[in-house]
């Protein structure tokens, strides 16, 4: 009975899942709502298990539909991904590339992999976008962009598929002359609220009304990595960068890494992902780059 689960069935529970019905689930999938609570039913029957408690106004996950809806997505997901790699096998090679990138991503991997892309599609033209937070998923969703390479969000649209690439390690800084820079050992957080910090801000509305990392109520906003970079060097205020881009710095004592009650001594390490659209996976040129990058080590090398 298991050999019958249909693709169709898995992704019309998942998007019942998602949304918290199956209207809203079969609204996102341009399907009728009949169709969609047919689908569900289906696989209830098919695998012998009840997926919903349907005895209320919304249906509601029971316990084996919480463990099962992950294993259904890791099922959607890989084919997901087998079709993707299979179109940049056999599809035919990108007129131009254009891909979006995480400012928190090394620019040195990116660098090194351009250099080896340039070799191995020379009349393939690559066009990048440097974006935060939600600006690094918002080409790729208006298709502007084939693929984008992320980090910001923790959680990517559900219309798109998710590689996992390498972690950018991040770190608390402040400049040599910042009162914080004086403090010996952990900084607890009453005292960090004192002082300005440092924020990236997002272009897009993605992520409108929610913060990552802010500990300060008194904030400074930029929307450019490297403007805060200058102001952090300036004494400007305090805040999180990727190790990579101020290893140079630390070693020259411009700047100073904090130790921040709560945070482990290390820092932390930010995941980073490429992701695409699902309906429309990259060719053999973007194929080819994620995988390059996949390869790229934490930290700044390439």
């Amino acid at each position: 009975m298991l050999d019958g689960v249909s693709l169709d069935q898995l992704r019309a529970f998942i998007a019942a899942v998602d949304e918290g019905s199956f209207s809203a689930g079969a609204r996102r999938l341009n399907r009728a709502q009949s169709a969609v609570s047919e689908l569900v039913s289906n696989l209830e029957a098919q695998i012998g298990v009840r997926l919903f408690d349907r005895s209320e106004r919304y249906p509601k996950l029971t316990p084996a539909g919480v463990l099962l809806v992950a294993d259904a997505r890791n099922v959607v997901a890989n084919v997901d991904l087998l079709k993707a790699r299979a179109k940049g096998i056999s599809g035919g090679l990108e007129s131009e590339l254009s891909a979006v990138i995480d400012v928190l991503f090394p620019i040195e991997s990116i660098a090194e992999s351009a250099l080896e892309f340039r070799v191995r599609f020379p009349r393939t033209p690559l066009r990048l976008y440097v974006e935060a937070l939600g600006g690094a998923y918002q080409p790729v969703l208006d298709g502007r962009c084939g693929f984008g390479v992320v980090g910001s969000l923790p959680d990517a649209p559900s219309s798109m598929t998710v590689e996992r690439l390498q972690s950018v390690d991040m770190i608390m800084v402040a400049s040599r002359d910042h009162p914080l820079a004086s403090v010996r050992g952990i900084i607890p957080k009453s005292e960090l609220a004192k002082h300005v910090q440092l924020v990236l801000t997002d272009r897009s509305e993605l992520t409108a009304g929610r913060e990552f990392g802010v500990m300060s109520p008194l904030t400074w906003r930029l929307g450019d990595l490297f403007a805060k970079h200058s102001f952090l060097l300036k004494g400007l205020g305090w805040g999180g960068m990727p190790m990579h881009a101020v290893a140079r710095d630390l070693a020259d004592q411009r700047l100073v890494k904090l130790q921040i009650e709560d945070l482990p001594e290390r820092g932390l390490a930010l995941p980073m992902s490429a992701v695409y659209m699902s309906a429309r996976p990259p060719g053999p040129a973007g194929r080819w780059l994620i995988e390059r990058l996949r390869q790229c080590p934490s930290g700044n090398a390439a």
